[in-house]
């Protein structure tokens, strides 16, 4: 661990809260916005509880994620996409809440954010199971094909954890509408996984036999 490394991911932890907090207290109004506060503590807790594990146990998947940077012009798009979809859901929930547009029951936002709880425990299983995972596509040095774990089931866990984790973010967040806006995801999701297993297939030993060997990209049965 480097004093240096410990500063980045501070900062860009802070960075990504108080992003997040503007984004949607300030179309609410208020900060009286429970839901929002109930999305920044099951969001930002964990997140900074698995920074923490990494720091201390492995700096160097830390580092490798905190500087990721696409070189695939595809998958710029999908980021720009992302980026828009994240800006709209977010500050469609704060005006929802500030003008009371759709009301939904507690109980529903709970169970979003159990589901959404749970897609975070699968996320850091993926991770704990893959150490090449990369935030942005590309093949790494002494990089080989995992096909054990989630790896056994679907060929993207990753995304199969982030679609829950998006998907129920709007939920938690009070708002249909939102809910409605981070569907997108699954198109733009659909790009980004296209785009990369052509990367996987031509620069990674054993990939193609893999994608033979696991028929579903992301859910079981479906997709």
């Amino acid at each position: 661990m480097t004093k240096k490394l410990f500063v980045q991911a501070i900062s860009k932890f802070v960075t990504g809260l108080v992003l997040i907090a503007l984004l949607l207290f300030l179309p609410a109004g208020t900060i009286c916005y429970w839901n929002g506060w109930l999305l920044i503590g099951i969001l930002f807790i964990p997140m900074l509880t698995a920074g923490i594990v990494m720091l201390l146990r492995n700096p160097e998947l830390l580092e490798k994620r905190l500087k990721a940077k696409e070189s695939e012009g595809e998958q710029k798009t999908v980021i720009v996409l992302s980026g828009v979809m994240f800006f709209a859901a977010f500050v469609v929930a704060g005006l929802n809440y500030r003008f009371g547009w759709i009301v939904m029951p507690r109980w529903t936002v709970i169970a979003a954010a159990i589901v959404f709880l749970a897609a975070y425990l699968m996320y850091a299983e993926v991770l704990r199971e893959n150490t090449y995972l990369s935030r942005t596509v590309e093949i790494q040095k002494h990089q080989k094909v995992i096909d054990t774990g989630f790896y056994g089931i679907v060929r993207h866990p990753m995304y199969s954890a982030t679609v829950f984790l998006f998907l129920s973010m709007g939920l938690v967040l009070g708002s249909p509408i939102s809910f409605a806006i981070l569907i997108c995801y699954l198109p733009i999701i659909a790009k980004r996984i296209r785009n990369e297993e052509e990367v996987l297939a031509q620069g990674l030993e054993g990939y193609a036999e893999y994608r033979d060997k696991v028929k579903y990209k992301v859910i079981p049965l479906i997709w």
